[in-house]
């Protein structure tokens, strides 16, 4: 049998293609037209926070309830206010538990409880985030702001490792019940985080995971950066995962969304 050649096109197309390369070639010699070059999008970066494409895509995408504004206000004066997630992106999270009907979720890394309150706000009145943290003192800036918004019922705050609370909640015999995880806790634990939320979400349930570029630290990791090694081999890991689809989205320092299968 004859095979067909690998880049097969008509002779129509070939021709028209050709006369356009000419036509393209003629106009950037004539200096009409110019290649994009990475310059060109320095200015406008898309994923970075000074950036007037990002302030524009919040201005016409964010829909913050209130009570999240003055919570993400309040955590923005905190030392460590640049360890909350984007706002964005936690819009992003109450969608897809909203699409997804969710009841259980899981958020490992609370913080001041800006997400958690987030994804309160979206569940049913039995819905229930367990909020695992190791720190209370952050989680109660946040408290009295769940209470306010009428969810605090909603948030199971563990104030404990989140291996031992995983842990706990697949002893309770509560492995594939859950709808939803988020994971943006220390960066060295993240495959532990990640395989024991995939043992705690149903099928068709999605694991979030923050933080996937650290700040571009994934791109080359330094032997001495065991985050952005952590993160690197997760990414990698991912990518063959046969247990999970996925997608890795330029959003605040990058999520990937994995849908377990």
């Amino acid at each position: 049998d004859s095979e067909m050649p690998l880049l097969s096109v008509p002779k129509e197309v070939a021709v028209g293609t050709a006369m356009l390369g000419v036509a393209f070639a003629t106009g950037m010699l004539a200096g009409k037209w110019r290649l994009p070059t990475p310059a060109t999008h320095a200015g406008t970066g898309m994923i970075g926070k000074s950036s007037p494409l990002r302030q524009y895509m919040l201005d016409h995408s964010l829909r913050e309830h209130p009570i999240l504004k003055k919570l993400r206000l309040l955590t923005a004066d905190h030392p460590y206010g640049r360890m909350m997630v984007s706002c964005d992106s936690a819009q992003l999270m109450a969608n897809l538990v909203k699409l997804i009907k969710a009841k259980k979720v899981i958020e490992i890394g609370v913080f001041t409880g800006y997400n958690a309150l987030n994804m309160a706000l979206v569940l049913p009145d039995n819905g229930r985030v367990v909020a695992c943290d190791v720190n209370e003192d952050y989680a109660k800036i946040g408290r009295p702001l769940w209470k306010e918004a009428g969810v605090e019922h909603k948030i199971d705050l563990r104030i404990k490792p989140a291996i031992q609370t995983l842990d706990e909640l697949l002893a309770n015999g509560e492995a594939e019940t859950f709808d939803f995880a988020f994971i943006d806790a220390d960066k060295e634990s993240y495959n532990e985080y990640y395989e024991k939320c995939l043992r705690l979400i149903k099928k068709g349930g999605i694991i979030a995971i923050d933080n996937v570029f650290w700040n571009g630290r994934v791109l080359k990791p330094r032997k001495d950066d065991l985050a952005a090694q952590s993160i690197h081999h997760l990414n990698e890991k991912l990518l063959r995962d046969a247990r999970v689809n996925i997608s890795m989205l330029p959003m605040g320092d990058g999520v990937t969304l994995a849908f377990k299968l």
